[in-house]
């Protein structure tokens, strides 16, 4: 398949110029982590923004012009980032203090409450045991991407997402609540 002429000329753009391309949307998935229970914040979603670029700068050539592929791989720097903010509050004096985020449908967001380090643990036992669902489960939980969007860059029906997303949650709920 080849690319368009604008296409090219925007892959030629530096980093910058790409990241900037989906700074929005890099923003509202930062606001959307940042929420622990009863909105409080876990870290200042500009602080968080800013990591992001700094870890996807570190990829220079890999950040994607389009919005879902954007969302995909910055799914991946979001989930690292917060687990390793979590990983330095669990280190702290007394234990810490953990973060609790939730399993729902839309992202991060709110209505149970789950360890990040437990969901971390239990992601990469699901990966796995099938790394297809880990995959939907990230994209979903940490991207923001929608069911279609997954299904599409994923190469699959929504269909299956649906039920890739439904057999998943229900398994990692199993599993954090052991």
């Amino acid at each position: 398949m080849s690319r368009e002429p604008e296409e090219d000329a925007r892959a030629a753009r530096p980093l910058d110029h790409r990241i900037a391309d989906h700074y929005e949307s890099l923003r509202e998935l930062a606001r959307q982590a940042v929420r622990g229970p009863q909105g409080q914040r876990l870290l200042d979603p500009t602080e968080l923004v800013h990591e992001s670029y700094v870890r996807l700068a570190r990829q220079v050539g890999t950040t994607p012009e389009r919005r879902t592929e954007f969302l995909a791989l910055a799914a991946v720097v979001l989930r690292n980032i917060l687990v390793d903010h979590a990983r330095e509050l669990a280190t702290l004096k007394r234990g810490g203090q953990m973060q609790r985020l939730t399993l729902d449908g839309s992202g991060v967001a709110a209505t149970s409450e789950i360890d990040l380090l437990a969901l971390e643990e239990a992601l990469r036992k699901l990966a796995q045991l099938d790394e297809r669902q880990a995959r939907v489960v990230e994209l979903k939980f940490f991207g923001g991407l929608t069911v279609d969007e997954i299904a599409k860059l994923l190469g699959l029906s929504a269909r299956t997402v649906d039920a890739e997303w439904a057999l998943a949650r229900a398994w990692l709920h199993r599993e954090l609540s052991r």
